[in-house]
């Protein structure tokens, strides 16, 4: 391993950020002076940008530099008007590359909120329930196109208001993400089936038998017989399901196994291949290539980055 490598940090896992933390020195509004919905808003370099996660969704609106964020096993470049909603416990970070002499003001606009308040008042308040589709995207980290500006105008009339002129602004800017339909999920293979509770309930368990069973041969031949369904009727349910043919799936799973395991662990690079169940080397860098466009090793590498800006 290079040398370089030894000063990196040796706790891999993201830093949960509790309530305790929150300090209006830190750009933090008030305990006291916030319910459901926080805004927060910093500059760069600050304590705040570190690889980290929460138990609240954050919303978060980029407005200066750019550079590297590293959302869950997704690494991607970021530039002002980068609109990025994570879920809870999702790790996240955003590296600043080309920071001026002295760092900027400000350079993200953030809101947090809870998932439970929500959720709740959606069982007694059907308007609510049109959040519920984005809440589960958020869970791998959705990134927004074309809302840079409109964005900005909702955190500052959410930031401007209090009590429940803030929460019919943050509705506002909730609805709006629930209807851009251009966007694109972050972090690991997700299931978007629309289907019947029963048709999600199988499919739930050829998905976890997949996730458990990594190193195992899935085949889509055996298990459409297990289901007594023929191979193409497998292979149809099973695209409408998850949005990937049966082996493309399978390939995601591997390899964002494989992520969590390059960036968590110091196993070699073999040692996963195999472990998530590729049969060749060449194969997993092929693939690992063709679905995160880099090879394991720069991932690995590029991944250490997400340390940068602790202080």
């Amino acid at each position: 391993m290079p040398s370089k490598l030894h000063a990196l940090p040796r706790q891999l896992k993201p830093e949960l950020e509790l309530d305790f933390a929150r300090s209006p020195e830190l750009g933090y509004e008030p305990t006291d002076d916030v319910g459901f919905v926080r805004c927060l808003a910093h500059g760069f370099p600050t304590p705040l940008a570190r690889w980290h996660c929460h138990d609240e969704y954050e919303l978060h609106l980029i407005t200066a530099t750019s550079g590297k964020v590293f959302v869950g096993d997704w690494i991607g470049p970021f530039q002002p008007g980068q609109l990025v909603l994570t879920g809870p416990r999702l790790p996240h970070n955003w590296v600043s590359m080309d920071m001026p002499e002295g760092g900027v003001a400000q350079r993200d606009l953030a809101i947090q909120f809870a998932h439970d308040p929500l959720v709740r008042a959606s069982q007694t308040i059907p308007e609510l329930a049109e959040v519920l589709p984005l809440l589960e995207r958020a869970r791998h980290g959705i990134e927004f196109f074309g809302m840079a500006e409109s964005a900005t105008a909702h955190w500052h009339k959410v930031k401007a208001t209090h009590g429940l002129r803030r929460f019919t602004a943050f509705c506002d800017f909730l609805g709006d993400l629930a209807a851009c339909t251009d966007y694109r999920l972050l972090s690991s293979a997700q299931l978007q089936s629309d289907d019947d509770d029963a048709s999600l309930e199988l499919i739930n368990s050829v998905v976890n038998r997949i996730t458990e069973q990594l190193a195992e041969t899935h085949s889509a031949m055996a298990l459409a017989a297990e289901l007594g369904m023929s191979e193409s009727r497998f292979s149809r349910f099973f695209r409408k399901a998850t949005g990937n043919t049966f082996t493309d799936f399978v390939n995601r799973v591997r390899i964002s196994r494989a992520c969590q395991l390059l960036m968590d662990t110091d196993q070699q690079i073999t040692h996963i291949c195999y472990g998530v169940g590729f049969n060749s080397v060449a194969n997993f860098n092929r693939r690992f290539l063709e679905i995160k466009g880099m090879t394991p090793s720069d991932f690995r590498r590029q991944s250490f980055t997400r340390f940068r800006g602790v202080h």
